[in-house]
């Protein structure tokens, strides 16, 4: 199969970037030809390692230098907002009329094969803009509710011309079967798989916790730091890291000192090996308010991590589904620090539940994943025909 995945930034470090690589790699490693198209290219590798036989390219590559009347003209395009994207849009700012014209151009190029969008305005502009005769699934890695209303009426209007789209949990295919009922989109629900290397086990003796996301509001980094002050006062040996990078930063160190845990808790900043730095956890911690899917809680789970999560909208409750970890009422402080407390005191329950958070985080080894997207892309191609 001819398969194409289309990023915004597909150089940069998040869990969307990812988890498309994971996909790509295991999709090149069985054989099919898989290119990455990222939209943006600002340095000279990306950061996540490649399948050999995945091909990378850019549409906007800030590396090179156009010729000096080229530049001029595309800079006058890049300062300007784009008229395609919708402007609620998380990412909107990255978007503009120079990178409008790329992704046309880009779309309306193709000829057969599939095409897999990964976020909404890609997958709004490939509904729009891609031939016929191309398979189009646009992917969401975010759920349904999380988006503005004038984003939601657009996905509600255009998203009935792809092909399939994708959620990560059950709950938002069910949403948006909902939503695109009328129409013969078809909705799946596959979760993102686990990187294809295979991964350390903890040996859980660390008195280490550990986090990890994206600096923002919503990943509730300020309610896990305020949750594990009590812990540091009953056992002081025991350290949180935060991995992630994001503009709550500052706010995130001036809470740190206010509550005196600068010698506990540490903001580790982004890294591409999450994987080795898992592996020294004793315990993971996600005190998100919303998430898509919550990848990091399975990649936990893979190293035998046992994980406390908030029960929040909409993946925690599916990737931790029993005796592998604990789900706390969301937003409740005080039960994020007893749960942690507990397996932090209990190390006989620590290892339980890290034993069955390794046997339970196969449902997304990367095989697995693999072959449910084969299965789509077949019957979707058949269906073309």
């Amino acid at each position: 199969m001819n398969i194409r995945f289309l990023l915004l930034n597909a150089y940069a470090v998040g869990g969307t970037v990812r988890t498309v690589v994971n996909q790509a790699n295991a999709l090149a490693g069985a054989g099919h030809r898989v290119e990455i198209i990222s939209v943006h290219r600002h340095r000279a590798t990306p950061v996540f390692q490649l399948h050999p036989d995945v091909h990378l390219r850019a549409l906007v590559d800030a590396t090179s230098t156009a010729p000096w009347g080229l530049r001029h003209v595309e800079a006058w395009q890049a300062a300007r907002p784009s008229a395609l994207v919708e402007p609620t849009e998380v990412r909107y700012d990255r978007f503009n009329r120079l990178t409008d014209r790329r992704i046309v151009r880009y779309l309306r190029s193709l000829d057969g094969g599939i095409l897999v969008t990964t976020r909404p305005a890609l997958n709004l502009l490939s509904a729009r803009f891609t031939p016929a005769n191309v398979v189009t699934i646009g992917q969401e890695h975010l759920h349904y509710t999380h988006h503005k209303a004038a984003l939601a009426a657009q996905i509600d209007h255009w998203y009935q011309r792809l092909d399939a789209v994708t959620t990560l949990t059950e709950a938002d295919r069910r949403t948006y079967a909902s939503r695109l009922g009328l129409s013969t989109v078809r909705v799946e629900h596959i979760p993102n798989p686990l990187p294809a290397a295979t991964a350390d086990r903890s040996t859980l003796d660390r008195p280490l916790v550990l986090g990890a996301g994206r600096l923002v509001k919503s990943k509730g980094f300020d309610t896990l730091i305020e949750a594990f002050a009590p812990i540091v006062r009953d056992h002081p040996d025991w350290r949180l890291r935060i991995y992630g990078s994001g503009p709550e930063r500052d706010g995130l160190r001036a809470l740190i000192h206010e509550r005196h845990l600068y010698n506990h808790v540490y903001l580790m900043g982004s890294t591409p090996h999450l994987e080795e730095e898992l592996a020294k956890a004793s315990v993971f911690a996600l005190a998100s308010r919303h998430e898509g899917f919550g990848m990091v809680l399975s990649e936990a789970m893979s190293h035998g991590v046992p994980p406390v999560s908030f029960d929040c909208p909409h993946g925690p409750r599916e990737i931790i589904t029993g005796d592998d970890g604990l789900l706390i009422t969301p937003g409740d402080t005080a039960a994020l620090t007893k749960g942690l407390t507990l397996l932090i005191e209990r190390p006989d329950v620590r290892r339980a539940m890290g034993e069955h958070a390794l046997t339970s985080s196969s449902r997304y080894a990367p095989d697995r994943i693999r072959t449910r997207w084969e299965a789509l892309f077949a019957e979707l191609t058949a269906a073309k025909q």
